[in-house]
């Protein structure tokens, strides 16, 4: 008796044949997603490619394409097009661009979204409060948010986005122009959220943060998936790994290059590179040979692809040293 398929987790986020086009310029080709309740899900993808776009649909900002073909889509258990009002109540949106207006504090910043999801005046105070402090901005709370600094006003978006207790929150490009400290002290952020049970879809120009953060990532290219996995299935999706063997002595580089037939020769560097998994099997075989030869490399690194190399695979870029 064959044994019955796990449950599917629920799902904070279901686009089935998501399509948009502007005219005759076709954007996203019927893409599918499924985003798991309490997770982190990264769509990245070059310039231009529609991450902006999906966004917008999947936070009601836009519509989808309507139609006989158009596909089913669903956000925090609602219907998208049937249920936008309860899609906006389930959700928070920080775009690429902030919406801190600097003209005012950070605080009267806060309060107005209070008021915006009509939370009464005592407890619009308290969730204001609770949230600067949370972000670190209680000291600046009094301050003008044009005096804030990228990363302060960065933070400040986000709480502001928290407001409304979201469950679901979309993240566009959250870091860009952010210095790497103020970078991290956001990923501290999101991975606080996510482990009180908050779904995070985020796209990023950072492919450091997708592999840091992401439960599950998703490649798009030409409006198309072109690969979903988490970080490490993507990695292993892309050949390329090797091993690099650097030689002080001439003589011992050259015996190496001669016996090594299949290794790539760099004369100059006195190097070779060998096609490897970088696992610890080929690490020893290849140990094993250089002591039984008798030679001596003086210094052995490992490459392994990473998402660099999955991103520039997946999207016509080749490779990264291609680009270089």
């Amino acid at each position: 008796m064959t044994k019955p398929p796990p449950p599917r987790p629920p799902y904070a986020i279901q686009a089935i044949g998501l399509r948009k086009s502007y005219g005759e310029k076709l954007v996203l080709d019927g893409i599918d997603l499924a985003v798991p309740e309490g997770t982190v899900f990264s769509l990245l993808g070059p310039n231009g490619a529609g991450k902006t776009t999906a966004v917008k649909i999947l936070s009601t900002l836009i519509s989808a394409d309507a139609g006989a073909d158009a596909g089913e889509l669903r956000v925090g258990g609602h219907d998208l097009a049937a249920e936008p009002q309860a899609v906006r109540a389930a959700i928070g949106v920080t775009g690429q661009f902030s919406a801190v207006d600097g003209l005012i504090t950070g605080e009267e910043n806060m309060l107005l979204m209070a008021d915006l999801h009509h939370l009464s005046r005592r407890e619009g105070r308290r969730v204001v409060a609770e949230l600067l402090e949370r972000f670190d901005l209680s000291d600046a709370a009094k301050k003008s948010a044009l005096t804030y600094s990228g990363g302060m006003k960065r933070r400040l978006d986000l709480a502001m986005t928290l407001v409304g207790s979201p469950r679901i929150i979309f993240l566009d490009e959250p870091t860009t122009g952010l210095d790497p400290r103020s970078r991290h002290s956001m990923w501290g952020v999101i991975r606080e959220l996510v482990a009180g049970g908050v779904t995070v879809f985020l796209t990023t120009q950072y492919l450091e943060e997708a592999d840091e953060l992401a439960d599950r990532i998703a490649v798009l290219s030409e409006g198309k998936i072109a690969a979903e996995g988490s970080a490490d299935e993507l990695k292993r999706m892309i050949p390329g790994g090797h091993v690099r063997l650097r030689f002080a002595d001439p003589a011992a580089y050259r015996k190496a290059a001669a016996s090594l037939s299949e290794a790539q020769v760099d004369d100059e560097a006195q190097a070779l590179q060998l096609p490897s998994d970088g696992s610890q099997r080929e690490l020893r075989a290849i140990l094993d040979w250089l002591d039984s030869a008798g030679i001596e490399a003086d210094e052995l690194t490992v490459h392994t692809p990473d998402l660099d190399d999955v991103f520039f695979a997946l999207t016509g870029g080749g490779t990264k040293e291609a680009v270089r």
